[in-house]
């Protein structure tokens, strides 16, 4: 296996030669716009050094990732239309940049990209291909539901989160790697184990990103620290200091997510030292724990050599201790 920044290099180098000018310009330039974003490019690595895991030249597996890349944008920007949200990655979000109409018609198109893109495999790998990828798609959907039920609900409870979060984030990074799986070949046992370890290793991720929101420094997390908290998300910080606290102390947290104070900073710093003092952040960063360890786990029944694995525990060990 290569460093991951080769195969960001060689990713980044054919993602620039996919984004052309094309007509109508106003349908593909706010494509080319989100997709040269930036971002960390996590899911086509994933891809790549899947591929290369189970001894396939990762050049075979970049339509493959690019598909990923191209799927994970056109749901940021249907997120950042039902969110609302004026920024992505530091930039005006597509559907301010343009407008509303432009933002849903032009992530549609990104939809059917990412689908045109199996036609490069011969027929098994794009059955393949095109079944998981049906799957990961409407589990994201529903992923995306239940977090939008779950911004008016009281009683969302900590496995329901969990479920969330695996369909909402996990299982995209446990497709990226199983599309390496089945582009290299592997035997589906290989390929089942791969999502998995990926899946479980999203959903620790996802759980690492809901405590640096929180606890993160702000010169290198990239976004603003305490979003969470401003927005009112019921994320596992939050449900397991509901879950710790005492009375009084679960009436006041109950109260600061009902408020939207003008100046949050004294709602956010609240806020934090009720998830340390009831051990709300120390069973989050237990739980990141857990689910990295569920995820090596899959590796031991894995029929690759003990270097990749490995290199697939380091890559792990550092995705969990980033501090961005």
């Amino acid at each position: 296996m290569q460093h991951i920044s080769s195969y960001q290099d060689a990713f980044i180098e054919y993602l620039n030669a996919y984004i052309k000018p094309k007509e109508p310009k106003n349908l593909y330039e706010p494509i080319n716009y989100i997709l040269l974003l930036g971002g960390k490019r996590l899911r086509p690595v994933l891809t790549l050094m899947t591929a290369e895991v189970f001894d396939c030249d990762y050049k075979k597996a970049l339509d493959a990732a690019l598909s990923v890349e191209v799927f994970h944008n056109f749901s940021l920007v249907h997120d950042d239309i039902m969110d609302d949200a004026p920024l992505r990655r530091g930039q005006t979000t597509v559907h301010e940049k343009w407008d509303l109409n432009t933002g849903i018609l032009s992530g549609d198109a990104m939809l059917i990209m990412a689908y045109q893109l199996f036609e490069n495999y011969e027929a098994k790998q794009f059955l393949d291909l095109a079944k998981l990828f049906s799957k990961t798609a409407i589990e994201v959907c529903e992923g995306q539901q239940y977090d939008v039920d779950f911004e008016t609900r009281d009683d969302v409870t900590i496995p329901e989160y969990l479920k969330m979060i695996e369909y909402k984030t996990a299982v995209l990074v446990g497709a990226a790697m199983k599309m390496g799986a089945i582009v290299a070949n592997a035997s589906q046992d290989c390929q089942d184990s791969i999502y998995n370890f990926g899946r479980h290793l999203g959903i620790a991720f996802q759980l690492q990103d809901d405590y640096l929101d929180a606890f993160g420094d702000p010169k290198t997390f990239g976004k603003q620290v305490g979003g969470d908290i401003i927005e009112n998300k019921k994320t596992y910080l939050y449900l397991k200091a509901l879950e710790f606290s005492n009375a009084e102390d679960k009436l006041q947290l109950e109260r600061l997510y009902s408020v939207n104070p003008t100046d949050p900073s004294e709602k956010i710093e609240t806020v934090k030292q009720l998830f340390i003092s009831s051990g709300s952040a120390e069973a989050t960063k237990t739980e990141i724990e857990n689910y990295t360890k569920k995820a090596f786990s899959v590796l031991e029944s894995l029929k690759i050599s003990e270097e990749n694995k490995d290199a697939l525990k380091v890559f792990g060990n550092d995705l969990m201790n980033r501090n961005t």
